[in-house]
């Protein structure tokens, strides 16, 4: 429980705009590295999270109390979210010190491209549970291009992405 707690504090001082960014590295050493869990029960435990109400990092409880029960889901829930938020604090304050300095600027619009591809890593990782095939590729290229190009409501585009789903896996 110790090792859970110390990698998820370590993850949550690197989870800069919540916890999609990290999904990948959580995902690498959860499943692949120590083996708590296989590729598919993290995304399923990923998509209970995002489908309960509240905050995306769920994630962190619900690995937590797969490796260790209620204790390890209240450890791995406070490993996350304590070291993050004395960091937020401590950097807000100081962030909020230099609003004008050059420098801030730059570091803000440098962190736009970081954060842009942690997050498409992540989507990445929890699209492909068991590898990349056509199948997947193809939805995934088709609901990206339905909620660029047309005013569709994301929901409509789910459901499509499913139904195409269960037709070409079935």
């Amino acid at each position: 429980m110790l090792e859970l707690a110390a990698y998820f504090a370590l993850l949550s001082l690197v989870a800069v705009g919540g916890i999609a960014p990290v999904m990948p590295e959580m995902q690498r050493v959860v499943v692949e590295a120590k083996g708590w869990m296989e590729a598919e029960e993290f995304t399923q435990l990923f998509a209970v999270s995002q489908a309960a109400p509240g905050p995306n990092v769920l994630i962190t409880s619900l690995i937590g109390w797969k490796v260790a029960g209620i204790a390890g889901a209240l450890l791995a829930l406070a490993a996350f979210c304590l070291p993050a938020a004395v960091l937020a604090w401590g950097v807000g304050s100081l962030w909020d010190r230099f609003r004008d300095a050059p420098w801030r600027k730059v570091t803000q619009r440098a962190l736009v491209p970081v954060t842009v591809g942690l997050i498409l890593a992540g989507g990445y990782v929890l699209a492909t549970p068991a590898g990349l095939d056509w199948k997947n590729a193809l939805i995934a290229g088709a609901s990206a291009a339905a909620l660029y190009f047309t005013k569709l409501n994301p929901l409509w585009i789910l459901a499509g992405g499913a139904i195409a789903g269960a037709v070409l896996y079935s």
